[in-house]
């Protein structure tokens, strides 16, 4: 049975990320952030003191021990103070640290566990390829067998917080000729490694997150940056999938309760015909459906959160989440821009930020399709 009261803990962390959001990283700092292309990076160190960064880690590497709830909370609130901080949780605790509880070896995890939870290091996913997005299978970056180690040639592309990450977990061929899913390894690659060039990408939106064009060019790296066992790279990839997707899913969550909260407010401050807006019944039902397509995935966000809690089968549960809360992301901002009108379309508008911002969760980590295709086969189909 699914408990949704929050423990008095875990509302304490909440109350406790308030306070931190408003004096680390206000709205104003987010404007100024989102306006110079900038991350917010000093925010992790203070998550580690927090924390934050801990929290469902085992206490033999220095974790917390808490569930995936308590970590589905912190992201849901962090978002509602500014995506990004969600954002960076995430890229932090699912691709570095779950990855390395997932799969990575004991060396791996000892040394890499501690200053990922301090917030010291960082880690960024290198995958998508120009012929290899939603099929991850048509990857062709190689990695082939050396004395000690392996040697990299490849490009990626869309790979995003690469450019200061200390280390990029690659995705490589290292069988010759195999095809698809088979022959695909992990190989954790410190950024700084000779031969890695990077170019990055720019956006419509996400400016506090950006994305690289990285090429891999005679990149060498020794045979402890295998990551859990070679040619099951894609194996390793799924046991993790439900830990970024439900991470994408809180921060979905988080961000659109902030701009159901930014429209009901200016609909309460907004006066035309000598009334407030919200006072006219076609506004209160665009609201209203706002707040319930929030709840719907805020549901579903806390039903996957339990399964993985509990160890639960869950890739149907991930996908719907996913799907759910990105596109009930893009559906109240959009609406949230209609409402606003002229002072949503303003640069200085939270609410724009967030209708650009949004587009990319749809895709991201597995696009609305491939995530529809993921539900119908679990169905059967």
């Amino acid at each position: 049975m699914i408990d949704f009261e929050i423990p008095e803990e875990d509302g304490a962390l909440l109350d406790a990320i308030d306070r931190m959001m408003a004096r680390e990283f206000p709205p104003q700092a987010y404007r100024e952030a989102e306006a110079r292309h900038e991350t917010p990076w000093h925010l992790l160190p203070v998550m580690g003191e927090m924390g934050l960064l801990a929290l469902p880690f085992p206490q033999e590497y220095g974790g917390l021990g808490k569930d995936w709830r308590s970590a589905a909370l912190v992201q849901e609130r962090l978002a509602q103070h500014a995506g990004i901080a969600a954002t960076l949780f995430n890229s932090a605790v699912t691709f570095g640290g779950m990855s390395l509880i997932s799969y990575g070896s004991e060396a791996q995890k000892r040394k890499l566990l501690p200053p990922m939870m301090q917030g010291k290091i960082w880690f960024s996913l290198g995958l998508t390829e120009s012929g290899a997005g939603s099929d991850a299978g048509g990857l062709i970056t190689s990695a082939r067998r050396i004395d000690g180690g392996w040697r990299i040639n490849g490009r990626k592309t869309w790979i995003s917080h690469a450019g200061t990450a200390q280390y990029l977990l690659v995705a490589c061929r290292t069988e010759a000729g195999s095809k698809g899913s088979r022959g695909v390894s992990m190989l954790l690659v410190p950024r700084e490694t000779p031969g890695i060039s990077m170019t990055v990408i720019p956006k419509v939106g996400q400016n506090c997150m950006p994305s690289w064009d990285i090429g891999l060019q005679d990149v060498e790296v020794g045979d402890d940056a295998l990551m859990g066992e070679a040619g099951q790279g894609f194996k390793h990839l799924m046991s993790t999938l439900h830990y970024s997707r439900a991470g994408q899913a809180a921060n979905s969550v988080g961000q659109a309760q902030r701009a159901v909260n930014l429209a009901v407010q200016h609909a309460r401050e907004r006066h035309q015909f000598g009334q407030a807006i919200g006072s006219f019944q076609v506004i209160q039902h665009r609201l209203a459906d706002m707040q319930m397509r929030v709840n719907q995935a805020r549901l579903l966000l806390y039903q996957l959160a339990w399964l993985i809690a509990t160890g639960r089968p869950c890739r149907l549960e991930a996908a719907q989440t996913k799907l759910v809360a990105s596109e009930t992301f893009q559906y109240v901002t959009r609406h949230g821009m209609q409402i606003l009108a002229s002072a949503g379309y303003a640069m200085e508008s939270e609410m724009q930020r967030m209708w650009r911002d949004a587009g990319l969760f749809t895709f991201g980590e597995g696009s609305s399709e491939m995530q529809r295709n993921i539900i119908a086969k679990e169905m059967g189909l």
